[in-house]
């Protein structure tokens, strides 16, 4: 990697840039001139959810799979996921011609269980330890992983995201992210330091799934006993060491919001932005509404919306 140890550099995302060229969508950018008042600063919206799959995970997973050898794509790969790498691994493998096996939580969102083998994946849910699971058919299978976060091929594929919210947004003052494993930060962090060193990049964890804050505060990966957040793209239960080292090179802070402040803030996206954001990618804007994020008045702020793969019965008790 280009940038020291664990650490992938700006070269590497716009290599990643250059892989995915054609295959993902360029996601919109756009103001919120209401909730921008409101908040005394000049407030964007990423628009992710609008990606293919319903998330940015297609990013890290297209550039990953270009860079298996070819008996690893013959063989197969596999993930562990709640829903959106799940959907975003089956969706690209397929397209890529290779077979995927996904383990996912056997409480995961019946819809992203379904998209998941929509998009062609081999679904194996389990009621027990996910990466344990998923290890063990690995092994198995002799299928290669395909890790939802902690590799440097995803984080530099999540990283493209970054150098496009710079395209749109060159002024951008602050980059607010929500966070679970850490790869999306991580991506995006790299790309805009590497071009503006005084761009705030800011994570967002929520109070059930801390754990890349409990890693900073330990100096390495926390592995949670366990988890309790609306947010399930934010509820991966441990930090890697990949993201941490990113983390702790390139985020100026990381706060933690309530899933009660997710929800609100899921609502007035819909109702303002007449977007459905997952509660993910609503962390983002709760920061903001909550007053844990403080940018400078009238600043650039850019609130990444990560997702909407969020079904109708959950939208019916979130809101």
């Amino acid at each position: 990697m280009a940038s020291g140890k664990n650490l992938i550099g700006k070269d590497d995302i716009l290599y990643a840039r250059e892989v995915i060229a054609g295959r993902v969508h360029r996601t919109p950018l756009v103001g919120s001139s209401y909730l921008g008042q409101q908040l005394g600063v000049r407030l964007y919206f990423k628009l992710e959810l609008f990606q293919k799959t319903g998330s940015f995970k297609p990013r890290g997973v297209l550039n990953k799979l270009h860079h298996l050898r070819p008996e690893e794509a013959q063989q197969g790969v596999i993930t562990l996921s709640a829903g959106n790498h799940a959907q975003a691994l089956a969706w690209a493998a397929t397209a890529s011609g290779i077979s995927s096996t996904v383990v996912m939580p056997a409480a995961s969102l019946r819809s992203k269980i379904e998209a998941t083998r929509g998009y062609g994946g081999e679904v194996v849910l389990t009621e027990g330890d996910l990466l344990k699971t998923c290890l063990a058919i690995q092994k198995e299978r002799g299928l290669t992983l395909v890790h939802p976060f902690d590799d440097p091929m995803i984080i530099a594929g999540q990283g493209t995201l970054g150098l496009e919210i710079l395209e749109d947004v060159p002024q951008v003052d602050a980059v607010i992210v929500g966070v679970g494993g850490g790869g999306l930060i991580s991506g995006i962090a790299t790309a805009l330091k590497a071009e503006k060193p005084g761009v705030k990049v800011i994570g967002v964890e929520p109070e059930g799934a801390s754990a890349m804050s409990q890693s900073l505060r330990r100096g390495e990966p926390v592995h949670l006993d366990r988890v309790d957040t609306i947010a399930d793209g934010l509820a991966a239960p441990f930090a890697g060491q990949h993201t941490l080292a990113h983390v702790q090179r390139y985020v100026d802070d990381m706060v933690i919001v309530s899933d009660q402040q997710i929800v609100e803030a899921m609502g007035l996206i819909l109702e303002r932005c007449k977007v459905v954001a997952e509660p993910a990618a609503a962390a983002s804007l709760a920061a903001m509404l909550s007053a844990k994020v403080s940018p400078p008045p009238g600043g650039a702020v850019v609130c990444v919306l990560s997702g909407g793969n969020v079904d109708r019965e959950r939208l019916k008790v979130l809101l």
